[in-house]
């Protein structure tokens, strides 16, 4: 566990992706969300 596992939060860090124990600011998706879908 740490830097390389994908799973922890430290690793998503390390790795730069969003998922489960790392989300996206979720303010500013759920905002693009809707204005996607208005369009």
């Amino acid at each position: 566990m740490g830097r390389g596992d994908k799973k922890t939060a430290k690793g998503k860090r390390f790795k730069g992706s969003f998922g489960k124990s790392r989300p996206a600011k979720v303010a500013v998706v759920k905002k693009a969300a809707k204005k996607a879908e208005t369009k």
